[in-house]
């Protein structure tokens, strides 16, 4: 009998010793999933016992911190898209100004690579912003910004121009767009496409506001006073995100920067390829309609300032109505005849002789193309079954 006693008191205590050693190694592995960021941003702990970007049951879905990451998003998209918004004004300006010189198809080019950059490097800091350096890559994106806008006031020559406004600029924008896109689908899931519409309005108030403040000062205080005050103006705006955006809960594993495998989905694919064939003409009208109605003598220079704010305007409507109807009816089914139409009207433009065409025009296109910027995340949330490869 005490032989067998021991026996079960020795399979007992090795029992509880595996048993313990387990519960050990699964809190390890909990712990390693809330570690902070490389960078010293603050990762909120879920709630949840197994927290996971793909747990959809632990996003906050509203309050004040998931509001907070919606109104330092619009800022970020504010100074990114809302700049790229703001070039046609520039174009127009360096036509009779600065590159008087130049051509307008190189004087596009800046505009051109500044909206590439934009891009390009958003899909290449997609890896980085999974990494955990959330931080760096807004704190890096505001000051190159600002920089850019800074020693773009101080240019003379097309090169300059080029390095400042294109390339600086351009590489601060990219570094801001994932950030300002990828955070809100770790606080929203139901009304994620809401909250995206709320936040993508900023690229379009921007698209008014920065046109209209370099138009109005540009003739009394210069060109270089009117750009350094918008880059005052960007200082201030970009502190919104610098201080209050933090990251909730990042991807157990870290994403590839290239995933070929992605490319393979068939629905994926011919997303990508169509928002890259839509994205090729999108800023066509937002970087010409302002020279197409001085050249074609249908409206006054004064009145011809205002269209690209009319289609900024439009696109702020544009940006967030379908948005909300988008919560309803499915992303797909709204960014779709948005973007039929978008190109309709782009055609519509050739014969129009005279104003009042043309200002419906510029209604009508800034509402329609609206979304196609604030459409596609909401679309790859869907078509991810990984939030962590978003």
């Amino acid at each position: 009998m005490d032989h067998r006693q021991e026996l079960d008191h020795s399979s007992t205590s090795s029992h509880t010793l595996a048993h313990d050693k387990a519960v050990h190694a699964d809190d390890l592995s909990q712990e390693s999933l809330h570690q902070p960021p490389l960078d010293g941003g603050a990762v909120e702990k879920q709630i949840s016992k197994n927290p996971s970007v793909n747990n959809v049951n632990a996003i906050p879905n509203g309050g004040l911190t998931a509001w907070l990451q919606v109104a330092g998003s619009f800022f970020l998209f504010f100074n990114s898209w809302g700049i790229i918004n703001t070039f046609g004004v520039y174009q127009t300006y360096y036509e009779g100004g600065i590159l008087a010189g130049t051509s307008p198809s190189s004087i596009s080019w800046i505009g051109s690579v500044q909206a590439f950059l934009l891009m390009l490097i958003g899909a290449l800091t997609g890896p980085v912003y999974n990494a955990g350096y959330f931080r760096s890559l807004v704190f890096t994106g505001s000051f190159l910004v600002i920089f850019g806008q800074m020693m773009l006031s101080l240019c003379t020559q097309y090169w300059q121009v080029f390095l400042a406004q294109a390339v600086c600029v351009g590489l601060g924008a990219g570094c801001l767009f994932v950030p300002s896109v990828a955070i809100i689908s770790t606080y929203f899931s139901t009304r994620i496409a809401t909250a995206m519409g709320i936040a993508a309005v900023g690229s379009s108030l921007g698209g008014v506001i920065y046109p209209i403040v370099f138009y109005r000062l540009q003739p009394s205080i210069g060109f270089g006073w009117a750009t350094r005050i918008i880059g005052f103006m960007m200082l201030a705006t970009l502190a919104v995100p610098n201080l209050v955006m933090k990251v909730r809960v990042l991807p157990a594993a870290r994403r590839k920067i290239l995933d070929l495998a992605a490319f393979r989905e068939p629905a994926y694919f011919c997303f990508v390829l169509g928002g890259f064939l839509g994205f090729m003409g999108l800023y066509a009208p937002f970087f010409y309609v302002q020279t197409y109605a001085i050249t074609n003598k249908i409206t006054n220079p004064n009145l011809a300032f205002y269209l690209l704010s009319i289609i900024n305007s439009a696109s702020i409507f544009g940006r967030l109505i379908p948005n909300l109807v988008a919560d309803k009816t499915g992303p797909f089914n709204m960014i779709v005849p948005c973007a039929l139409i978008s190109g309709i009207l782009s055609l519509c433009l050739i014969p129009i002789k005279t104003v009042g065409p043309l200002i419906v025009f510029c209604i009508l296109y800034g509402f329609f193309s609206g979304s196609f910027v604030s459409l596609p995340p909401t679309i790859f949330v869907h078509l991810s079954p990984n939030r962590g490869h978003i």
